[in-house]
């Protein structure tokens, strides 16, 4: 039996096969029995999921064959619907800014620039990110099968496991990217993103962090904590958080290395082997030969003994050059399921920040004008909401666009070039998160959104309802969170709907040659004008007092008003 390639995660009360079979994942948050989403004390109650009917783009041609479409319907069908101001999988926690027994008392974090942080406060937020490392998740576990082979053969159980807290983060984001498996021996279909080349990519992002910052909150005790950012739009070619008392400098001995100075010289990365296990689609594994390890094959066809050989050497510390067919013979020989992308950690995170010298484009960091001219724009998205998309904010945010809006295929910038800049881990889609520099340049992403929203007072009518890209649609639940979010439910502004703020001072445009001359002639004029009229008063005082100073004294035949007089004088009506 062998492997396909994709999985999904939930709620470690849920994954069981009486949960998955009944396709309700309704638990309580006090473990009581007739208590589901805490609904004895009015928290929430079990609903049918809903998922989008909308017709999506022409990106993704296919139907009923990934388990991500109509999210999450392929394994659930009914979760907690929360009340008021409660929420998680299990209404058992507050919604986005808000704390307290009964969810009633705001709370509002502050976001801020990572490089104004005191040396302490650097410190402490590169421990909490090692620690999210190693601590395991305590909610959610990951299924590492698609749904048709999530069971053991026996039926008994479900092929899960635990994660920790960081890989979690990772290993949503890889599960959003991957391709959908198309079957035994057939390429994996790759024309398919759920979190990026859409609208839905500062929606998904987005939600991805508060998830992250949530589950740091949670792990640290600590509801305060709040994920700074790395302004990357400073221009130069030089990564100024890339140092030992952040996130990590360069290593002395590999270029593409981190300091052994940093903590993160000992992070590994997960969802590395995105060839093996997308472009050849299945891995063998056979329990009734010496080598216990998974192998891969491409349908009844294995692949070359060269890279079996090169697989095996990754995968063993004793391997010998052994005829490959004395490890798995054939398909019917894999007996057991092995898992592709999970929790195994392998490589350390690789970055050579302006490195890529093949590209000369992606060598520079964003620049500050970049941020101004794409604030500018009016229109969230345009047709198709995609890549390809022209004078669209997110198209021009995520980067496909120049800073200005215009589609070029060519171009990279913003979000799209400060990846690219960091070259290496941090520079491919579906391994980006395992590099924590994905952290802050999110958090930064995502404070151009918020200003956006702020700026342009957008309402949700005007992100897509239909068309976009499968799983960009308004109403698509975002792939794979839980419970079900819409990305309509992030297309909000940050401080008085989901309990967070920046601390950011934005770039303002520079005056040019032509406005200058302009304001330089209007000063001008101005000061003139404000002289002359000094001046002019200056003359008329002058004036005054001469001509006052000849005035004859007024002679006794010139008869004065006395009180009495003009009293008498005033007509009464």
């Amino acid at each position: 039996m062998c492997v396909v390639l994709t999985h999904a995660q939930f709620p470690r009360q849920c994954v069981t096969p009486e949960g998955l079979r009944s396709g309700t994942c309704c638990p309580s948050p006090t473990g009581l029995p007739n208590d589901e989403c805490g609904s004895s004390t009015g928290r929430g109650q079990c609903v049918s999921i809903t998922a989008d009917r909308r017709p999506h783009g022409p990106q993704y041609p296919h139907d009923g064959r990934d388990d991500r479409e109509r999210w999450p319907l392929r394994f659930f069908n009914r979760t907690c619907q929360c009340n008021g101001n409660f929420s998680g999988f299990n209404c058992g926690r507050c919604r986005h800014g808000l704390t307290g027994p009964n969810c009633d008392q705001r709370i509002t974090v502050v976001r801020r620039n990572v490089m104004q942080m005191s040396a302490d406060e650097k410190r402490a937020f590169v421990n909490s990110l090692d620690q999210a490392k190693r601590t395991v998740h305590p909610d959610l576990v990951i299924c590492t099968r698609r749904y048709q082979e999530i069971f053991s053969p026996d039926g008994a159980s479900v092929q899960c496991e635990n994660i920790t807290v960081y890989n979690y983060f990772v290993w949503t984001h890889y599960f959003s990217v991957s391709k959908t498996y198309m079957g035994p021996g057939q390429q994996s279909f790759g024309g398919v993103d759920f979190s990026h080349e859409g609208p839905g990519f500062v929606t998904w992002h987005r939600y991805h962090l508060l998830q992250l910052e949530r589950d740091m909150q949670d792990m640290l005790g600590d509801p305060s904590f709040a994920l700074p950012y790395w302004n990357f739009a400073i221009g130069g070619n030089e990564c100024d958080i890339c140092t030992d008392d952040l996130l990590g400098a360069r290593s002395s001995f590999d270029t593409n290395g981190i300091s052994s100075n940093s903590v993160f010289s000992q992070w590994r990365v997960i969802c590395e082997s995105v060839e093996e296990y997308e472009t050849l689609g299945t891995i063998c594994n056979s329990t009734t030969h010496s080598h216990n390890i998974p192998i891969t094959h491409t349908g009844s066809l294995y692949i070359t003994q060269t890279r079996i050989h090169r697989i095996l050497q990754k995968h063993t510390s004793n391997f010998v050059s052994s005829p490959w067919w004395e490890i798995c013979e054939s398909v019917g020989e894999c007996e057991t399921l092995e898992t592709i992308c999970n929790s195994t950690e392998t490589s350390p995170i690789r970055r050579n920040p302006a490195g890529n010298v093949a590209r000369p484009m992606v060598q520079r960091l964003p620049e500050p004008q970049d941020i101004i001219d794409c604030l500018e724009l009016n229109t969230f998205d345009t047709p198709p909401y995609y890549s390809t998309s022209s004078q669209s904010f997110r198209n021009t945010i995520e980067g496909y666009s120049a800073p200005q809006g215009n589609y070029d295929p060519v171009v990279r910038s913003l979000h799209n070039l400060a990846h690219l800049f960091l070259n290496g881990t941090g520079g491919q889609t579906h391994l980006s998160p395992n590099d924590p520099i994905f952290v802050l340049l999110h958090t930064f992403t995502d404070a151009i959104f918020d200003e956006w929203l702020q700026r342009h007072t957008a309402g949700t009518v005007v992100y897509p309802e239909e068309n976009a890209p499968i799983g960009h649609n308004r109403e698509f639940n975002m792939v794979p969170f839980w419970p079900p979010v819409r990305n309509a439910e992030m297309f909000v502004t940050a401080p008085d709907n989901l309990g967070y703020t920046y601390e950011v001072q934005w770039p303002t445009r520079a005056y040019t040659i032509s406005e200058i001359i302009t304001i330089a002639i209007v000063a001008v004029v101005l000061v003139v004008a404000v002289v002359g009229g000094v001046i002019g008063c200056a003359v008329r005082a002058r004036s005054y007092r001469s001509a006052e100073g000849l005035e004859p004294l007024l002679g006794e035949q010139f008869r004065r008003y006395s009180e009495d007089e003009r009293h008498a004088s005033q007509s009464v009506v």
